[in-house]
């Protein structure tokens, strides 16, 4: 059965921007997508059923409610949602997902920011962004001047599902994507997103200074998820070149 499930009714973002954040390379999404969750002080506003999901209840320290490994997040202030995932998704359950997720996307009039990892190892260099597009999605992309793909690629998990529905329905959304660490989580690529991709889209302001202080910190929370995805071969999105005669 597929439901999203609000908690609070009071919490209502007009037209509000979605930041989507399945994990997948580096763990990219997920660790911006929770970094955007803290900072703003967002709320949780609903709990995400879908078919396909981990049938698994989440808790957390310090707190006795069990919730779903799947929730959404909201800041009314800035037309926020975020989308907080903490179990990676099987790629045979990706449409499925998509599809559920996506039926919501429709009912709420969200503008959805799909993020995603390249893996690609690391050098001296920042890590480099660009951005895909489905329906008008490119004019929020020119207005942030979010760079083109300087090659072919494709993304795959849910996010990538996600983003072919969006193709198939006509709907405007962006995809940002990210070169990433590919083994380990990667802070500074979710910064780079956060600094040059979200906010400007999004039109927030969002400090990203902790991501980069406490690097270390991060990555040694985030890696038993990452080596629980990498033992199952289950990377929840993930960006790839698309080799190919051209």
């Amino acid at each position: 059965m597929a439901r999203i499930s609000v908690l609070d009714d009071d919490v209502s973002p007009d037209e509000p921007t979605l930041i989507e954040g399945f994990p997948g390379v580096g763990l990219v999404g997920k660790i911006a997508t929770d970094h955007l969750i803290d900072v703003h002080g967002m709320t949780h506003y609903a709990n995400v059923h879908c078919d396909g999901l981990p049938p698994v209840a989440v808790y957390r320290e310090s707190e006795t409610a069990a919730t779903t490994p799947v929730r959404l997040y909201a800041d009314p202030e800035n037309d926020l949602v975020a989308l907080r995932s903490d179990v990676p998704v099987n790629p045979a359950a990706a449409t499925e997902v998509a599809a559920c997720v996506g039926s919501w996307f429709d009912e709420a009039d969200l503008f959805p920011i799909f993020l995603s990892g390249l893996g690609r190892e690391k050098d001296e260099a920042p890590p480099s962004l660009y951005g895909i597009a489905t329906g008008d999605g490119a004019e929020a992309l020119a207005r942030a001047e979010v760079s083109e793909p300087s090659e072919s690629g494709l993304v795959s998990g849910p996010t990538g599902a996600m983003l072919a529905a969006a193709l198939e329905n006509d709907r405007d959304a962006v995809g940002l994507v990210v070169e990433s660490d590919p083994q380990f989580p990667d802070p500074e690529a979710a910064r780079v997103l956060i600094a040059d991709g979200i906010d400007p889209i999004a039109g927030i302001e969002t400090p990203t200074d902790g991501l980069v202080e406490q690097a270390t910190e991060i990555r040694n929370a985030k890696q038993q998820l990452a080596e629980q995805m990498r033992q199952a071969n289950e990377e929840s999105s993930q960006a790839e070149p698309l080799k190919m005669f051209q």
